[in-house]
Formats: structure tokens, sequence, C-alpha cells
């Protein structure tokens, strides 16, 4: 069956998966072999050419996922970032970006590009004029995050995907946030599209992973950049990723439920001065939000007022994890001013809104009421701590 046909959970499940022909099992069997045969064979497979059978198996999911022609695999979010990047832009040519992203991209862009004579642009805005504002004769491509990491800024991806069109860029977005399992950025206009598969496509917090999807004729040059580069994975982790995707249907719609449950809990809560969550009324995309987005995402931040200390709030969690990375079935939760966004100078963490009051919150598979019983008592414990320490 064509993949276009079939349900979200049924392409989780079965698209992209290995028969077993010798002992007819119900798993794709693990191909750990480096070394191929090169003579008499159809395919010349070799693991840095993405052409192993686990790694073109997994690739037919994420591509089916993401509806997509082709998919590649990479051996983290950035590798595949960077190498998508690096494709398509050269000494002399400019990119726009949106200013709001995942730190460990605005420092590469940051520490990178600049030996490789590539000129960019932070877009502040968020809408289609301010990245239009930005291109001038030099520019390639236009990338942007939508929902954004860590204040979850939603950007219009249609408008995007029009306007790189009409000037003959090519667009590239970070799906991280989302998931294929919220949003399909290619039905949007969108042409490329990148993910941390350590995120939402593991889900367990022990696989690291990237992916890109987009056209045959786009990733012609994404290939070649990463043969070159090499940031492949191994069909161990091949492996352990298509099993993890089986389940990402269901694990992110529990995620969804949480994370919205939560952030209403939070909205209401005299201790907490914002929640940035695009399925409340109250967050300036949330219609845009409605509009492209199936379901509103596992992710939220808050800010904490003036009288919770954040340390201390942090460590007299119970349950859930003060942690990096995000998108396990466990909930974490971190301040991006110390870990995803520590690499940002602090003027620039300040512009976009990142305090020490920060929180990011990645919501996991427990039972709400016992993650809310959770942040009561720590937050109840960050003013106790402050009470005292104010005698």
């Amino acid at each position: 069956m064509k993949h276009d046909k079939l349900g979200l959970n049924t392409i989780c499940t079965h698209t992209g998966e290995l028969e077993d022909a010798t002992f007819k099992g119900a798993v794709s069997p693990l191909y750990m072999s480096t070394s191929y045969a090169f003579e008499n064979v159809d395919t010349k497979r070799y693991p840095r050419y993405f052409n192993t059978p686990n790694q073109e198996a997994l690739s037919r999911k994420i591509a089916a996922l993401e509806k997509t022609e082709t998919a590649l695999i990479f051996g983290s979010g950035m590798a595949a970032i960077s190498t998508a990047l690096l494709a398509y832009l050269k000494s002399g040519d400019h990119v726009v970006l949106q200013q709001m992203l995942y730190g460990g991209t605005y420092n590469f862009v940051t520490e990178q590009f600049q030996r490789y004579g590539i000129s960019y642009t932070f877009v502040k805005g968020s809408e289609a004029d301010d990245f239009e504002a930005a291109i001038t004769p030099d520019t390639k491509v236009i990338y942007i995050e939508t929902p954004s990491n860590p204040l979850l800024t939603i950007t219009d991806m249609a408008a995007i995907g029009a306007l790189a069109k009409k000037h003959d860029l090519v667009s590239m977005i970070d799906n991280t946030f989302a998931s294929p399992v919220n949003q399909n950025p290619i039905e949007f206009g969108i042409d490329i599209v990148l993910h941390s598969a350590t995120k939402y496509m593991g889900g367990h917090s022990d696989i690291l992973a990237g992916a890109v999807a987009c056209s045959e004729e786009l990733m012609k040059p994404i290939y070649l950049t990463g043969r070159n580069l090499g940031g492949n994975l191994s069909d161990y982790t091949v492996w352990l990723l298509e099993r993890s995707l089986k389940t990402m249907g269901i694990r992110v719609k529990a995620q969804n439920e949480n994370a919205m449950k939560m952030a209403e809990y939070l909205d209401r809560h005299n201790s907490v001065s914002t929640v940035y969550y695009p399925g409340l009324s109250s967050h300036p995309g949330h219609q845009l939000a409605k509009k492209q987005m199936k379901g509103y995402g596992g992710m939220l931040s808050f800010d904490l007022d003036e009288s919770c200390d954040p340390e201390k709030f942090r460590d007299s969690l119970k349950l859930i994890k003060p942690s990096m990375s995000l998108a396990g079935i466990e909930s974490t939760l971190l301040s991006p001013a110390k870990t995803s966004h520590a690499l940002l100078p602090q003027e620039e963490r300040v512009n976009q809104g990142i305090s020490s009051r920060l929180i990011r919150f990645s919501l996991g598979i427990e039972d709400i009421e016992d993650l809310k019983a959770d942040i009561e008592q720590a937050i109840k414990a960050s003013k106790t701590e402050m009470a005292v320490n104010s005698k």
C-alpha cells in the first residue's frame, strides 16, 4: 500500500520495515555489516553512503511520516542541520534565519559561517515581511523553527514557503518540537524538513540521531555533502530508532494531552508569571497554530515569578527530572539559560526573553495529577527556602 493512503500509526508501525525472509520474525532484522559485496550486486552498499538495508528502511519510514519523497538519517540533529545548510550555502552566500532558534543552531551559524565566508541575518520578527526585508541578492536559504525553542514562537509556514518560492530560495525548517505527528511542513510549502530524531522520534532518551526529509531533487546536494562529511548513524542505532518510531503516534498524542492540561494548570498558578504554549488561547500564535498544527505538542515553557527560587524549585522536584534534552516518555525540565541556550551571549538571551526564571518543560506520559503535584510541592519548597534566606 502507498504510505499516503495509510494512517499515522500504521505508517509508524509498518512502513519501511524489513522482511525477515529467513525466520519470518515480526520485526525488522538488523544488518550490522560495515562491509558488503561490490560485484554482481544491484547496490554497492557502504554505511557512509546512507544505503545499508536498515538505513534505507528507516529513511522510507521517515519520508512517509513527513510526506516527502525521501529522507536521510544522520548521527545527530546538528549533523542533519549543519549538513543541510552547508549543502546549500557556499562562500559569498547569505542565509536568513529566525532569531528564536535552538541554541546549538545559533551557535553553529555564529561560530562557523564566518570561516566559510557565509553571511547571515537573524530576523527578530516572525512575519513574512520581516524575513523579506532581510533578503539580499546573495541570499540562498530561509531557515525557521516552529514552534521555536524555548519560547514556542509560531511562524507562518505557508507564508515563509511562498516567500522562498517568490525569491527562488530554499526554505528549511527545524520540525523537532512539533514532530511529524503534529505538523507536516511540506504541506505548507516548506522545502526541507529537519529533525533532531533524538527527541520525539526516539522518544526514550536513549538514542542520538538526526533526519532530513525533502524531495529527491533537493536531497541530491545534501546526500553528496553528507557522504563527504560522514555524519552517519550506526546500524544498531538505526534499528533502535525504527523500533522507537512504531510508538511515536501514541506517545506524542499522550504528551500533547499532558502538555495542554499542564499549561492550563500553570496558567492559573499565582506563582507563575507567564506560560508559553501554543494551545493556550492567550498565546500570541494560537490562531496560527490551530491552522497549521494537528496538535500543540508536548513542550511548554514558563516563567516562575519572583517569589520562587528557580534553583531550589528544580532541586525540590521528586518525579520530574531536571535533565538535558527533551521529548522522552519521562517528564523533564531545564533552565535554557544554563543549558540549551547557554552558548548564546547573555545580551542575546535577554533580547530573546530567556531569563534565569524561564523553565522549559518537556511533558512525558505520566499521570498528569502526579506531575501537577510534583510541580506544586517544588514551588512551595522554593518559596520556603527564600523565606528562610530572607530572615
